[in-house]
């Protein structure tokens, strides 16, 4: 990659490019003005909007917007003459004037109806309109219309002719093969004296200049002389442009003139040193074929090209250089030279001399400046420190990446900044001599100085350092500043020494250095100018370069005054290099670096004084008259028109409605959007560099919105009042309709207040038969108990008798008797069964709820529990369950264990709690 490179930039070294400092051209295509190719002619207006035949269309421009008309027969327009408020236009059959009225150019035919046209003139095509002695003449290639106040009449040339120059009081006639004629009372004489040299020669311009006639040929260059003789025009450049084809001529001043070429485009030719800038495709222009040339009110042409329309600044203080190949690459310093300029590229090292662009052999790679000493170059190299005398480059040391070269006026020493700190010549005519300063090993991008032994250095990336150091240049120390002072934010330091102090921009806040307190400060003046820019650039001691919002100012202070010269962004839209802007000077021009080139202005061409400004609104494309009625919430666009297309056209502010700040006009155009109803206006201003100067306002009404309007009001009030009405309808039935509703209540009230009534004696009725079906079953149950406990004695003594007679040995027919007795006195079974089925049944409640909380229990279980719930003793309860005491025990005892109840719980008290 190395060899490769090296072998392009020794081949571009080898073969020199013609290059120029050129004015600035904008360009306008097709696209843009979307009309045809060719543009026959150009002329400006008393309104200064420049006008163009742009074959079937007839276009205006006036600096915001571009307009487009047709003829009503939809011919093509060859040629316009601007005269008063009208616009004059010529085309195939037909002329007339253009006037505008309500934002529209009005055509208005003069040959309509004339029966002009007839005859030999049936093809004809008016293709030059002249005004002389306040006729106005529209010119074909045969014949002459004059038309003078409301007649017309036509003369025939004598031959067919080119085009009718007016020159002082005459009028010239170029003939396509037969000379020149001069018209005189609508006659033709022939100049005899120039026919041996414009025989058979096509002209394309006669200009008078210095007292001498100037005439431009199609193909046989430039003839000078007066109306007695002519001779060939005595320049190198006749001999150039007469191969170039000739196709429009104008001289811009006493000294420039140009001439309009069918193949390498425009030529500016300083008459009076011979120097001359060529302007064609390979570096401004669209186009080569230049059809037509007119000068504006700012002394710039427009340019009729073959295929779109080229505005040339000649008369603007801005040159540009620009390098089309991508051979030169980004400019990163500049330098002057005895015979043209150094430049320093990311492609190399550069000369520019004589319109040549040279590459300086073995110099490829990245260089980032310059410092010129006496007529030689200290280059900083990204490969190390170079010496360039104006013809050899000589590699000095192996210091790297030299971003800036300071000279110290006060330690008789030289300081390179570079890509591993700081380095320091002792010697500027032996630099292979170097020191390193120690103890800062970062890469330091920039470096001023205002006392010995101290530097303010600040790096590539983020802080800002304080480097101090003996008079061997042995470092003492390094203070991180922005670190000591607490500011966390350090990114892209800022280092200005202006007037001898030294200003830092950190996170954009502007500090100076108090070295009492060895604290940084704010600057209040700076804080309050230059609070809200990316980059500032010394030019001298009284003035300096500030980037804000990607535009750059020139700066001027005058005491704690700031007067700012706007540089306007076209000049280099897109092509400044951010980090790394640098201005040189040449004389009274600024040099500023570009992408592929550099710019030379000269602020001392001060721009225009207050402008005047023309405002106009439009409404849907349609301009705002008294009667636009312009609806709620829409769109409106505000054209802010100056009378300058060039370098002099003032950068423009405006304020809707007195509120908020300051907007910028973009190229003149103001789009308000979601506009509120009722009076808006619109306050233009003008910078002069110190303060905004009131140059226009513009007032238009925006209607209510149409929920607002007095049919909508009308509605409003007529629903309003149909709601109270409808509401009032529905309280008075709403309130009918709650009394009928309380009357209604207050009767279902009763019957349920009845039904309650009747519901609680039921009930009082109910507990009451309830209650005695208790009494009755405890009756019952106390019937129960008794016959139980009659049973119980019975059958206690049944078994006492049976006892005694066991005991009883003798009298064995006694004891049979008594056992027959006793068996035939005994309780049978059924009435066992009907006593336990009486039992249960006066204890089905107790029954139930015992069972369903003990499920495990059997009958006998349960037995035992409704006797104990009956309060009945072991004893008593032995003989009702056929068992003996301890039985009853032992049951008792079982069933605790399955109740879960201990012995010290009373079984009586748990069965009632059941």
């Amino acid at each position: 990659m190395r060899l490769r490179l090296f072998l392009l930039l020794a081949l571009l070294s080898l073969s020199a490019k013609a290059q120029q400092l050129l004015p600035f051209v904008e360009n306008f295509t097709k696209s843009e003005y979307t009309g045809d190719n060719q543009v026959w002619n150009v002329t400006q207006g008393t309104d200064n909007a420049m006008y163009f035949a742009n074959n079937h269309f007839f276009l205006r421009y006036n600096g915001v917007v571009w307009e487009k008309y047709t003829l009503p027969n939809k011919t093509i327009i060859r040629s316009v003459f601007a005269d008063g408020d009208k616009i004059y236009c010529g085309s195939y059959k037909e002329f007339g004037y253009w006037k505008r009225s309500n934002g529209k150019m009005l055509y208005y035919s003069l040959s309509k109806d004339k029966k002009l046209f007839s005859g030999n003139a049936d093809n004809e095509e008016i293709w030059k309109i002249f005004k002389h002695r306040g006729v106005l003449y529209f010119q074909s290639f045969n014949e002459l219309y004059i038309v003078n106040g409301n007649t017309t009449e036509k003369v025939k040339f004598p031959t067919q002719i080119s085009y009718c120059y007016v020159i002082d009081d005459k009028v010239y006639v170029a003939s396509v093969n037969d000379g020149v004629y001069i018209l005189k009372d609508k006659t033709f004489a022939k100049n005899a004296a120039w026919a041996p040299q414009l025989t058979n020669t096509i002209i394309h311009g006669i200009e008078k200049h210095g007292g001498q006639l100037y005439i431009f040929t199609k193909n046989n260059g430039v003839f000078v002389g007066n109306d007695a003789a002519i001779k060939p025009w005595d320049s190198p450049l006749n001999t150039i442009v007469k191969e170039e084809v000739i196709l429009s001529a104008k001289f811009i001043n006493n000294s420039l003139l140009a001439i309009g070429t069918s193949r390498q485009g425009l030529y500016i030719i300083n008459t009076l040193t011979g120097e001359y800038k060529n302007i064609n495709r390979n570096n401004s222009l669209k186009n080569n074929t230049v059809l037509s040339i007119t000068l504006d009110n700012e002394n710039d042409l427009w340019l009729g090209l073959d295929n779109g329309i080229s505005h040339v600044e000649i008369n603007s203080p801005v040159s540009l250089f620009t390098d089309n190949s991508g051979a030169l690459g980004s400019v990163y310093s500049l330098a002057t030279m005895s015979n043209g300029y150094l430049v320093v590229t990311n492609h190399g090292i550069f000369t520019y001399s004589n319109n040549m662009l040279k590459g300086v052999p073995n110099s490829q790679g990245q260089v980032w400046d310059i410092y010129k000493h006496d007529n030689k170059f200290v280059v900083g190299h990204n490969d190390g420190t170079y010496l360039f005398d104006g013809t050899t480059l000589k590699r000095q040391s192996t210091v790297n990446g030299g971003w800036k070269f300071l000279k110290s006026t006060y330690d008789n020493a030289y300081f390179l900044t570079n890509y591993s700190g700081i380095a320091v010549y002792k010697d500027i005519n032996n630099l292979t001599e170097w020191k390193i300063l120690d103890s800062i090993k970062k890469p330091i991008r920039n470096i001023v100085q205002n006392r010995a032994g101290e530097l303010w250095g600040a790096d590539n990336y983020r802080s800002l350092y304080r480097i101090t150091y003996d008079a061997d240049f042995n470092v003492k120390r390094v203070q991180n500043i922005s670190a000591e002072n607490n500011i966390k934010s350090d990114f892209g330091v800022k280092i200005f020494n202006f007037r001898n102090q030294i200003l830092f921009l950190i996170n954009n806040t502007w500090y100076t250095y108090n070295s009492v307190t060895n604290r940084l400060e704010k600057d209040k003046i700076f804080n309050a100018s230059f609070s809200n820019i990316s980059d500032i650039i010394l030019i001298d001691d009284d003035n300096f370069m500030v980037i804000k919002e990607g535009l750059l100012y020139v700066v001027t202070q005058t005491a704690d005054t700031f007067s700012w010269q706007l540089l306007p962004e076209k000049y280099y839209q897109g092509r400044l290099i951010l980090e790394n802007t640098q201005i040189y000077r040449d004389g009274k021009k600024l040099l500023i670096n570009l992408d592929d080139g550099f710019i030379a202005f000269e602020p001392s061409k001060n721009k225009a004084t207050q402008p005047k400004v023309v405002i106009e609104g439009f409404y849907n494309n349609a301009f705002i008259t008294d009667a636009t009625d312009i609806k709620y919430n829409q769109s409106v666009e505000i054209h802010s028109i100056t009378s300058c297309f060039g370098y002099n056209r003032p950068a423009l502010y405006y304020k809707l409605n007195g509120n908020g700040k300051f907007i910028p006009v973009k190229n003149g155009s103001i789009i308000l959007n979601n506009l509120t109803s009722g009076t808006q206006q619109v306050e233009v201003y003008y910078n002069n560099g110190t303060q905004n100067i009131k140059v226009g306002e513009y007032n238009f009404d925006v209607d209510k919105p149409w929920y607002f309007s007095f049919w909508m009001i009308m509605v409003y009030i007529v629903t309003v009042s149909l709601v109270l009405f409808l509401y009032y309808r529905w309280n008075k039935v709403k309130y009918t309709q709650k009394i009928r509703l309380n009357e209604e209540e207050l009767r279902h009230r009763t019957q349920i207040l009845q039904l309650e009534l009747e519901a609680e004696n039921q009930l009082r009725q109910q507990e009451h038969e309830k209650h005695m079906l208790e009494m009755e079953v405890q009756n019952k149950a106390s019937e129960v108990a008794g016959k139980s406990f009659s049973i119980a004695k019975h059958s206690e003594m049944i078994e006492s008798i049976q006892a005694v007679l066991e005991a009883e040995e003798d009298g064995e027919q006694l004891k049979s008797k008594v056992k027959k007795i006793i068996k035939t006195n005994a309780i049978n079974k059924n009435e066992w069964q009907s006593f336990e089925k009486n039992l249960l049944k006066s204890h089905e409640e107790f029954v139930a709820a015992l069972s369903k909380k003990y499920p495990l229990l059997t009958p006998k279980d349960i037995k035992l529990s409704i006797y104990l719930k009956m309060n009945l003793s072991s004893k008593e309860i032995a003989p009702l369950m056929n068992i003996s005491f301890r039985g009853v025990e032992l049951h008792r005892y079982r069933l605790r264990k399955k109740l879960g109840i201990g012995q010290e719980e009373s079984l009586y008290k748990f069965m009632i709690s059941i």
